[in-house]
């Protein structure tokens, strides 16, 4: 069986589903590997690199391949050039494409999404919301550090001493606890907040300061929060006010795959920060935990830049690349057995992560999206 590396073709996508060094690992579990022309390239990989490791690199990838693999989905016109009965893996938040799902159930095509795969101890090694967000929160402490026009770490010299950046950190999952991490290594005085229970040890053991409201947890599904409702975010903004008017920088982190990013930081809050200050908004494009935030681009409010994140994991495409490559291969080895690539629906992470199969929507949420539209349009 064929495995194609799609070349991506996403404005502002610069990594890969594959890295050369793992080719080797599937062509030793009976697969041939073609990739795209220029499909590394944005990740700074040659295609010289990955024909060294044993993979062929043709235009026509996509055409004869059994399994396509990529981070962003592919579009209709690509779909197209697959046979019935391919697969894809990539990420395919498929509740927003629902006329891609539609597309690909016609095309009797099997899709897997990278973002389904269960948060189960078994599946951490297939985590790519994870792994891509371990590379956000790093971006974040560095874009923090590098707009800040102070200096992050204490310093003590003859001619005085020089206090480190107060940083806070709004949402302590995979990126926020990365950012801690980070601006702790670059010396800041970190304080960190989460609305679950075991968010404040996890922010400790990052070097970071908790921060205590005295507001009961909201623990949600998947180690997710839950929603909170307009009074209880009233009150946590209220709370949080003094934190971030003293902070120099504020990171904020909050988001749930599907679902809109709670706004956590009204723009007055903003406005009561110290001038140049900064804001990173890692949540930008997902609809902002900052008012006023701008996707991909930096706003002023009061006396703070505010830098709206937009693809993150992307802006460092090399190791986001060789994080999401591992994610995927693990998936694929997964997924075969004795006689090549055979997922099996029975098991509870191919189930989870499985979009559409032989002519039919297997995602519940999606298939009842899609039941909806379609009885609408019948009417």
């Amino acid at each position: 069986m064929l495995i194609a590396v799609a070349r991506e073709n996403q404005t502002g996508e610069a990594r890969v589903a594959l890295v050369p060094e793992l080719v080797p690992k599937l062509i030793t579990a009976g697969y041939e590997v073609a990739v795209q022309p220029g499909a590394g390239r944005g990740a700074m990989i040659s295609d010289e690199e990955y024909t060294a490791a044993g993979a062929l690199v043709t235009e026509d990838a996509l055409s004869s391949a059994g399994l396509v693999i990529s981070v962003q989905p592919l579009d209709p016109d690509r779909l197209g050039q697959l046979t019935a009965g391919a697969a894809t893996v990539s990420f395919f938040p498929a509740t927003q494409r629902l006329t891609e799902v539609v597309i690909r159930r016609e095309l009797q095509l099997t899709s897997f999404a990278m973002e389904s795969v269960p948060r189960i101890s078994r599946a951490q090694t297939m985590d790519a919301l994870s792994s891509q967000a371990l590379v956000a929160g790093y971006r974040a402490a560095i874009v923090a550090a590098g707009r800040l026009r102070k200096f992050f770490g204490l310093s003590m010299t003859a001619a005085g001493t020089v206090p480190p950046a107060q940083v806070v950190v709004l949402g302590a999952g995979v990126a926020g606890l990365q950012a801690i991490a980070t601006c702790r290594r670059l010396g800041a005085v970190v304080k960190g907040y989460d609305v679950r229970t075991a968010a404040a040890e996890e922010i400790r053991s990052m070097g970071g300061v908790a921060i205590e409201l005295g507001l009961p947890p909201l623990e949600g599904a998947g180690g997710y929060a839950r929603e909170m409702t307009e009074e209880r975010a009233l009150q946590q903004r209220e709370l949080l006010t003094p934190y971030i008017a003293a902070a120099d920088a504020l990171i904020t982190t909050a988001a749930v795959p599907g679902r809109q990013a709670p706004l956590l930081v009204t723009a007055a809050m903003v406005e009561q920060m110290q001038l140049g200050s900064v804001v990173v908004d890692l949540a930008a494009d997902s609809g902002g935990n900052v008012e006023g935030s701008v996707p991909g681009g930096v706003v002023q409010i009061g006396g703070a830049q505010v830098w709206g994140g937009a693809g993150v994991p992307s802006q460092m495409p090399g190791p986001a690349s060789r994080l999401y490559a591992q994610n995927v291969v693990n998936v694929i080895m997964l997924m075969t057995g004795e006689r090549g690539f055979a997922p099996d629906f029975s098991d509870e992470i191919v189930a989870s992560m499985c979009i559409t199969h032989a002519g039919e929507v297997r995602h519940q949420p999606t298939l009842t999206l899609i039941a909806q539209l379609e009885d609408a349009s019948h009417e």
